[in-house]
């Protein structure tokens, strides 16, 4: 249950993002399901691997190339989705760390009180 929701936050996430962004753009609300499906399996399988080729370079740049990375991975659901449309490197960038801090949000919202 938690992960369907943690799927619908996102895709809000988006969605909102598309609203605000010029240079993303979301056709419907099921696209921005499919494509926070989709950002969580590419996060999930493909990211691991980048980031091991590029390890030397994200140590040089003390860690700062992972946010190119996510970029990347934007860019990457963007040529998966049809309805999903992201004009270039920047804006993926910029969805990428504004996503990141909204889903933080979000997701705040569905921690379990530890406290009783």
């Amino acid at each position: 249950m938690k992960m369907i929701l943690r799927i619908l936050l996102s895709a809000l996430a988006v969605v909102i993002l598309s609203k605000i962004l010029p240079g993303v753009g979301v056709d419907s609300y099921v696209t921005a399901i499919f494509v926070a499906i989709v950002l969580g399996l590419l996060n999930f399988l493909v990211k691991p691997i980048l980031v091991f080729f590029t390890l030397p370079v994200t140590i040089i740049t003390f860690g700062l190339f992972l946010l190119i990375i996510n970029a990347i991975i934007i860019l990457l659901a963007d040529y998966f989705i049809d309805g999903f449309q992201v004009d270039n490197l920047w804006w993926a960038l910029l969805f990428s760390l504004l996503l990141s801090f909204l889903q933080s949000v979000l997701f705040s919202f569905l921690k379990e009180d530890t406290i009783k």
